[in-house]
């Protein structure tokens, strides 16, 4: 470790905080939502980042298009670019995402959640720390190298993926799938999309992931005669509570994971009747459910839908279940992997911490890369906001995690 480079690089992170606010402000005011969520896509941020890797670091970025005829561009963009490093016998991969969830209720946001506002050493807007503080922190850590006039240990590259929000498949998913060449099995791949207000966790496991969409069918009337109709409303009500039997079932606690177990909560529902008088015939509901790993997927799946048996023969009613996502458990990453040991040297030195490997129930990209047969670890500084009104990022928090990146590229 030169760290003479070290120092002067830092230095050069420190004094971005301008370039920190200007980066999130661009980034903000180019919402990038799925089309599940009423947006267009990423296009417009995608070209914003191009051309910032071109004009700040001289740097070319590779789209790789996941095709969706849904978008205005009839394409979903993934963005690749790399750094020359003084080798290349392998990459650091540092890989954010670009898409963000819908701002929610603006009535509980204190300023435009697409408007980048700076107060007190943080930036709030939506995005501003989903994911876009890693995609600054790692932008930042590459300019630093640029600016220095000083490459790295080994190749930097970046990965700015689409569709993290929504499922994956026109983003990391897609890349994986038809362009997995790009990575070799010597990399250290880092996704800064998790991670704990001190930076002292390093996420290596995730919970099984299934969202199921419930609709129930009933035969509306009038209310003030239920007697000649099925309640779907009340049947799904009674459906929800006997869900909550899950965390009975599932009981197992693994303190590596936080929180250490299973959990199955009730989210999205769905609009039915629009006037009070009227029993509904219909019910949409969804759940999301976080499962540990030894738990068998498809036996859960098999008893949820007892539970859904148990409510139809109580209330006939029918109800169809459907799996919305299937998101298995991928292996962890090992704790001694390379990539891990090498986030924890930096950490201690940058950041005076001694870090610890967990397991959480969020998921990350890092599933699909460790399905890969890839060793990938999430980490970052975060105060875990993200999908919250008024979500904010410290910038500090910026400027430190970049540091860490930059410790992790000079490693030989």
């Amino acid at each position: 470790m030169d760290k003479t480079l070290l120092d002067k690089i830092c230095k050069r992170i420190d004094s971005y905080q301008d370039e920190v606010i200007e980066i999130q402000t661009q980034l903000t005011a180019n919402p990038a939502l799925a089309p599940e969520n009423g947006g267009d896509g990423e296009l417009k941020k995608a070209e914003y980042l191009q051309s910032y890797l071109k004009t700040r670091l001289n740097c070319e970025a590779t789209f790789y298009n996941a095709p969706d005829a849904r978008v205005s561009g009839g394409y979903r963009p993934n963005l690749v670019a790399k750094m020359n490093g003084k080798s290349s016998a392998r990459t650091l991969w540092i890989m954010s995402h670009i898409d963000v969830v819908p701002p929610g209720n603006l009535n509980k946001w204190l300023s435009d959640p697409w408007k980048a506002r700076v107060e007190d050493g943080k930036i709030y807007g939506r995005g501003v720390e989903d994911n876009q503080q890693g995609i600054t922190s790692s932008l930042i850590a590459a300019k630093a190298f640029y600016d220095e006039g000083a490459p790295p240990a080994f190749d930097l590259g970046l990965v700015l993926a689409a569709d993290e929000e929504t499922g994956n498949k026109f983003g990391i998913q897609f890349l994986l799938e038809n362009h997995k060449d790009i990575f070799k099995k010597e990399d250290l791949i880092i996704i800064p999309d998790s991670g704990a207000a001190d930076g002292s966790v390093i996420e290596v496991a995730e919970k099984s992931i299934v969202w199921l969409k419930f609709r129930v069918l009933g035969k509306t009337t009038h209310a003030s005669t239920p007697e000649k109709g099925v309640n779907a409303f009340k049947a799904a009500a009674n459906l929800i509570v006997k869900m909550n039997n899950l965390y009975l079932m599932y009981n197992v606690v693994d303190p590596m994971f936080e929180p250490p177990t299973s959990t199955f909560e009730p989210t999205k529902h769905a609009a039915n009747v629009p006037n009070v008088n009227t029993i509904p015939d219909e019910e949409v509901f969804y759940f999301d459910c976080r499962i540990l790993p030894n738990y068998d997927i498809d036996l859960f799946l098999e008893n949820v839908r007892r539970l859904c048996q148990e409510v139809e023969t109580r209330h006939k009613v029918k109800i169809e279940m459907t799996c919305e996502l299937d998101g298995r458990a991928a292996p962890p990453t090992p704790p001694d992997a390379p990539v891990v040991k090498a986030l924890e040297k930096a950490i201690i030195e940058i950041r005076g911490l001694q870090p610890r490997a967990i397991g959480i129930g969020g998921g990350t990209v890092a599933a699909f890369f460790r399905k890969a047969g890839f060793n990938a670890a999430v980490w970052a500084t975060q105060d875990e906001t993200l999908h919250e009104p008024n979500e904010y990022v410290k910038i500090k928090n910026i400027i430190d995690d970049a540091k860490v990146f930059a410790h992790v590229a000079l490693q030989t």
